[in-house]
């Protein structure tokens, strides 16, 4: 009996992995599907896209790679910059957007805190872009 048992967790544990191996997409994938997508559904997308790259950002940056963070933290602001395109043009999904936006600006500057002087300015100038981004779709949203 406890044969079958092992025997059916390794296959429930191997359908896991499975899965999530399925659902990792890489980035060129996530660009492709975020640009084709319908205009409503792209703000989320470019979201996606936006804290992917900041968790590459910071891993790069935790590993010494400073040139492809600094590339990885300008791929957060343009997909961000093209969330808040999406979100102000289709009018919808402005709340989560904005929020997200601010979260990343917030992340960015815990991240700049722990780098070299030299390599704290585009990181600072990148965590401000996004706080404007994000103060920009909550003036939007409250216009009269």
């Amino acid at each position: 009996m406890s044969m079958r048992r092992c025997g059916l967790v390794l296959i429930i544990l191997f359908a896991a992995i499975a899965c999530l191996a399925a659902k990792q997409e890489s980035l060129q994938e996530m660009i492709a599907r975020a640009n084709a997508a319908p205009m409503k559904d792209q703000p989320s997308l470019y979201i996606n896209i936006a804290e992917h790259q900041l968790r590459s950002a910071d891993q790069l940056y935790s590993a010494g790679k400073v040139d492809e963070a600094r590339s990885a933290v300008g791929d957060v602001v343009t997909y961000s910059e093209k969330a808040h395109d999406a979100a102000i043009q289709s009018g919808k999904k402005l709340k989560p957007t904005e929020m997200a936006a601010r979260k990343m600006g917030h992340r960015l500057q815990d991240i700049k805190r722990t780098l070299n002087f030299e390599d704290q300015a585009p990181v600072q100038a990148a965590a401000e872009r996004l706080v404007s981004l994000a103060q920009d779709l909550l003036n939007h949203m409250f216009e009269k």
